[in-house]
């Protein structure tokens, strides 16, 4: 007989969430993990049923990006695991704390390739920050306090948690252990005092700001600073939101189609400040901006995870710190007299001033009427296409956390994310971009914002293609077009069908309107964006790239 004091694993499990401050999490139910399901009946955690382990991976890793806490997901063993992958790979990309529960089978039938029986140390090994299996529930407390510290420090990543079925029915005395906070590396005397000799003494410098640890204090001391010290400031691939996209310090951002300019820009610089940032392969123009293993320029590198620091490049001067500690020892140098280039305003704003001509229906025509139509505080989230690009190009983020995109390039990854920030958020718009293509990995989850009543609106490229691999493939194959394009349904009417309003834009002139009344709906909407095919890029359309 069960003692009063007495708690299943699962209730244990539940309650060690609460005590980390969890408020919500994504789940797809499952038999495998029962008890922590029954156990969520009685708390007060915010429970979002997802209708596929993808879609609730990705809903946690966004809900991360936004909080800095880990996102949590629960799944059910075999193909439920092997479908969340997707959001750990963007977890583990985008440096995102997340936790991932997994349903496992019951201790005593492994190795015996019981139903549904995955090894999941060795399939998410190299996946996520750490894999591990709870064997007993007296050590509940011990491993998710662990996970977070994991998943939250130096450079954070998703954690793999497996729960044995048994294991979470059985009975145990533990409780649930205390709030983690993790530390904050942050900057030597030494190593400041260095850099501000290196700043005093260069004539070009520029800073790049990526990666994740920001938040919105840190932020507003990167501005403070920047302005201070008269200095240019651009962002990583899918980290605009970092600094205020019309403030005249700001460079623009260092992604896929970059500016030329600003190209020009960093490689004629004498000092790169690469703040918070890995610069993998799309933001280092397939690591062709910085030589490799010694830059020409001078670089610093400031980053949380000491492991990252002459990783590829070898710095100049190495600085482990997360970005809001580096910068509060940076506002401590002298004041600079630099006065900072007007063309690094103007060239950007030449760059990203959006010029929709008369014809057919294109992303510049809808980029236009977002920027007429949305508050500073909007929340735009996208997965990958070549839609995307019109939205790193010409949308001017204003604030932090107005961006939720995976620097991983995942597809699908708008809705989810779009559902999760609308959760987070729900007085604020959330906007999601999505490709045809894009939309149709995820688009099922339509019925998770019905059901929430989640109101995000979402917008569908429908431009009748892979547009990434199609761009791809005329450049290299011309003429030559093979499984890249797509046979749609009608996008509206499907979102009519999941209880949301669904709207058909053929035109130009029906884009903003239409925009106005998603906006205005107080259910999930869906604009259908029926565009010209042969507008591939901003800058190229199908038959320039064939011609070479």
């Amino acid at each position: 007989m069960r003692d009063a004091g007495d708690q299943t694993g699962g209730q244990v499990l539940v309650r060690a969430l609460e005590a980390q401050g969890v408020d919500r999490l994504f789940c797809v139910p499952g038999e495998s993990y029962l008890a922590v399901l029954d156990a969520l009946h009685d708390s007060p955690i915010d429970v979002v049923v997802a209708r596929h382990e993808g879609g609730a991976a990705m809903m946690a890793e966004a809900d991360g990006k936004l909080t800095g806490r880990p996102g949590i997901a629960f799944v059910t063993r075999g193909p439920g695991a092997t479908n969340a992958a997707s959001g750990v790979h963007v977890a583990m990309q985008d440096s995102t704390p997340m936790v991932l529960f997994v349903g496992q089978i019951a201790r005593g039938t492994r190795g015996r390739e019981a139903f549904q029986e995955v090894d999941y140390r060795q399939m998410y090994g190299r996946l996520a920050k750490w894999v591990e299996e709870i064997e007993e529930p007296d050590r509940i407390p011990e491993i998710l306090n662990h996970a977070w510290h994991v998943a939250m420090s130096g450079r954070p990543g998703p954690v793999v948690l497996t729960l044995p079925e048994d294991m979470l029915t059985s009975v145990t005395e533990a409780s649930a252990g205390p709030l983690v906070e993790v530390a904050e590396p942050a900057p030597t005397p030494t190593a400041m005092a260095r850099f501000a000799e290196m700043l005093a003494e260069a004539e070009a410098p520029i800073v790049i700001a990526g990666g994740s640890r920001w938040d919105g204090a840190a932020v507003e001391a990167l501005r403070f600073w920047a302005e201070a010290a008269g200095l240019p400031v651009a962002c990583t691939f899918r980290r605009q939101h970092l600094f205020d996209n019309t403030h005249p310090n700001y460079a623009g951002d260092v992604g896929l189609g970059i500016n030329p300019r600003l190209r020009a820009r960093i490689e004629a610089a004498d000092l790169i400040v690469l703040l918070g940032a890995r610069f993998s392969e799309n933001p280092s123009q397939g690591f062709t901006l910085l030589d490799i293993p010694a830059p020409r320029q001078r670089l610093v590198h400031v980053h949380p995870g000491a492991e990252e620091l002459g990783r590829i490049y070898t710095p100049y001067l190495a600085i482990s710190a997360t970005p809001g500690a580096f910068l509060a020892a940076a506002r401590d140098l002298s004041e600079q007299t630099r006065s900072l280039d007007p063309s690094v305003s103007s060239d950007y704003r030449a760059w990203s001033a959006v010029e929709a001509a008369p014809g057919a229906l294109t992303m510049s025509h809808v980029m236009q009427a977002l920027a007429e139509s949305l508050p500073d505080d909007a929340i735009l989230t996208n997965g990958a296409g070549n839609y995307a690009i019109w939205l790193h190009r010409f949308w001017r983020y204003r604030g932090f956390g107005t961006q939720v995109a995976p620097t991983s390039g995942s597809m699908g990854y708008g809705l989810p994310a779009a559902i999760a920030a609308k959760c987070r958020h729900p007085d604020r718009p959330v906007i999601c971009l999505a490709g045809d293509g894009c939309f149709q990995m995820t688009g099922q989850e339509l019925a998770t914002a019905r059901q929430r009543g989640a109101a995000v609106v979402v917008l569908v490229a429908d431009n009748g293609m892979y547009g990434t691999i199609r761009m791809h493939q005329e450049r290299h194959y011309p003429h030559r077009i093979s499984a890249t394009e797509l046979s749609n349904p009608d996008f509206a009417a499907l979102a009519q069908a999941h209880g949301a309003l669904g709207l058909t834009v053929g035109s130009p002139a029906e884009v903003r309107p239409a925009l106005e009344r998603a906006l205005a709906s107080e259910v999930p909407a869906l604009l259908h964006l029926k565009l010209d095919p042969e507008v591939i890029t901003p800058s190229a359309t199908i038959a320039s790239l064939r011609s070479g």
